[in-house]
């Protein structure tokens, strides 16, 4: 089996790009943060927008409670030591199937690099905001039927009202009939 992680594991360039990013999310939103600790909500925003959360394998509920297992107990932020905790206990969620040491290196060439709000932002939200709009368990009524069980769009199929479509008014019933009932 594969030895242990050494805790000094990538002091590399890659590991600063990790760190930088880090601080960049650490002191989002608060102009008197260090950068040396990044509160949950932060933490949050940056598995986000970095794509380690992805609504499916890792959830924003998972992210919070990786995030209040590696905190220091009474602590509202956590440090970069233990954010790279955080990202240990993480990747293996996110990228099942990979060694601990591939699956970290996958997550964390996720994060390098990223700033908050502005790169990758609309890869992430995407995937939460369509997820949730094309989830048909909470939709109602006729909805449903526009959406087979994996929630891709039936088009027009999914719709009932198959009727002749050439007039441009809802009301209008089939083309040509105007004229003779004037």
């Amino acid at each position: 089996s594969a030895p242990s992680l050494p805790t000094y594991f990538l002091h590399s360039s890659k590991m600063s790009e990790v760190e930088t990013a880090f601080r960049k999310f650490a002191i989002y939103g608060d102009t008197s943060a260090s950068g040396n600790d990044m509160t949950g909500k932060n933490f949050s925003k940056m598995c986000k927008e970095c794509g380690v959360m992805d609504g499916k394998a890792v959830t924003s509920t998972d992210v919070d409670i990786v995030f209040n297992k590696v905190k220091t107990k009474g602590a509202r932020t956590i440090t970069f030591a233990e954010f790279q905790q955080a990202m240990k206990e993480l990747c293996s969620k996110r990228f099942k199937g990979k060694s601990p040491e591939e699956a970290l290196q996958a997550v964390y060439s996720l994060i390098e690099g990223k700033e908050p709000g502005s790169v990758g932002t609309t890869k992430a939200t995407k995937v939460g905001g369509v997820e949730r709009l094309t989830d048909t368990s909470k939709y109602t009524g006729s909805h449903k039927e526009r959406f087979d069980e994996s929630g891709k769009g039936k088009g027009l199929a999914g719709r009932q009202d198959l009727t002749d479509n050439s007039g441009y008014v809802g009301a209008y019933k089939g083309a040509g009939t105007y004229d003779q009932t004037h």
